[in-house]
This record gives structure tokens, C-alpha cells and sequence, in this order.
């Protein structure tokens, strides 16, 4: 008898957004489910346009659905307040952006402390956490750097340290390798799947970059707002 598959962490349940533009009503996402359980390293494929980040913003509890449900580890978003769902997002989720989204005015170390000081943890634990990611990701001698000063793959590496301050559970991340060339991007998707592997982080991809898709555990095709396919590789 085969063991029971982990509770999910992040699942949609028939979800649906669609957004107003000038007098039209366009549907991003349409009747979508989805489970996500933890460790899986999870690319979301699909085309510009496909919905891939309006279901990675609604899954991680940044937007809500027009129709349908996101739960959290068995809890159900839309019964959550503000204050809430902004809790679960800084404990139990870590973000990557395309665009980096670090704060310009503060050093890497600070930038990937940050989280910690809104979970109010103290000046000591804020700096050794930082230091530890920033050496994990191969930075420890750009600590005291702003991101200006750094390359384009430094500052995502700065900012995967970051969404991996708060130990989450999962880290959504949003086309992470569009702006990198290919020698970096492949640093960084290996950086990707060894905390994956040696952490147990879930990751899950908006992507189009066959160079994530290659590297996934799982597929999950998105096309006009819908799963089209749902495939488990080696």
C-alpha cells in the first residue's frame, strides 16, 4: 500500500481572473486547478499573454480570483484578512522577480535581511541569516554592496538569497531568467535546484525559457488561461 502523497502546500481550485481593459473584459486565467505539494520543482509554461503570471500572483496570495479558491496548506485564501494573508506571504512564501525588486537604497546584506526585520527577528540573527545565503549563493564579499554596483545575475542572486531568508516553504518565481545571459542563467537555475534538493524548497516557475523547462521536475502547460498539460519528468 503506497504512502499517502504530502498535504499540498498551494492549490487552486477552478480558479478565474480576468481583467478590464478599456471597455473589454479579458480573461487571464479560466477554470484552472492546481496542487502543489512540497519539494517539487515546478516549471508553469506557456506563451506571453498564456496567464502564467497572473496565476503565480494568485497563488501566492498577491491577487484574488474572480471565481474559485487558492488554499494554503489546507486553509482557504479568501477567509483570510489582509494582515493575514501578508503573514503567510512573509513566512511561508519567498518571491523572485524578473526585475529583482531589490531595495536600491540598501546594501545586498540589508536587502536580504529585510524580510527578517519584518518578522522582527533581532540584529544579530538578521545579519549571520544574510551572511549565510549571501555565501550560499556565491556573494559573501558583496555584502556591503548596493545593487547598482552589481551585475544583472548578481543582483538575482541577491534577491534569491533573499526570498530564502525566512526558510519558506515555497518560492514562487517569476521568468527569473529573462534578463540573464545563458552562462548565468544556467548559475542560477543550478543555485535553484540544489536548495531545492538540499533544502526541500518547492519551487514553481512562470516561464518560457526552455533552459527551466529543461531543468523542471514537473510541466505544467498553460495555454489561454488553461492547463493544457500536466506532466511528472525524471
Amino acid at each position: 500500500m503506497s504512502p499517502d502523497p504530502p498535504r499540498p502546500l498551494v492549490e487552486a481550485r477552478d480558479l478565474s481572473r480576468s481583467y478590464r481593459l478599456g471597455e473589454a473584459l479579458v480573461p487571464a486565467i479560466r477554470g484552472v486547478t492546481l496542487v502543489v505539494r512540497p519539494g517539487e520543482f515546478v516549471a508553469l509554461r506557456g506563451p506571453s499573454g498564456s496567464g502564467k503570471t497572473t496565476l503565480l500572483n494568485l497563488l501566492g496570495l498577491l491577487d484574488r480570483p474572480d471565481g474559485g479558491e487558492v488554499r494554503v496548506e489546507g486553509r482557504p485564501g479568501e477567509g483570510l484578512t489582509e494582515n493575514e494573508r501578508s503573514d503567510l506571504r512573509r513566512d511561508r512564501f519567498g518571491f523572485v522577480f524578473q526585475t529583482f525588486n531589490l531595495i536600491p537604497v540598501l546594501t545586498a546584506e540589508e536587502n536580504v535581511s529585510y524580510p527578517l526585520a519584518l518578522a522582527g527577528a533581532d540584529v544579530a540573527e538578521r545579519r549571520d541569516r544574510a551572511r549565510e545565503l549571501l555565501a550560499a549563493v556565491g556573494l559573501p564579499e558583496k555584502a556591503g554592496v548596493r545593487p547598482d554596483l552589481l551585475s544583472g545575475g548578481q543582483r538575482q542572486r541577491v534577491a534569491i538569497a533573499r526570498a530564502l531568508a525566512n526558510r519558506p516553504s515555497i518560492v514562487f518565481a517569476d521568468e527569473p531568467t529573462a534578463s540573464l545571459d545563458s552562462r548565468t542563467a544556467e548559475g542560477i537555475l543550478d543555485l535553484m535546484r540544489d536548495f531545492n534538493a538540499s533544502r526541500g524548497v518547492a519551487f514553481l516557475f512562470a516561464t518560457h525559457d526552455p533552459r527551466v523547462v529543461e531543468r523542471a521536475r514537473r510541466i505544467v502547460s498553460l495555454h489561454d488561461g488553461e492547463i493544457e498539460g500536466d506532466e511528472t519528468v525524471a
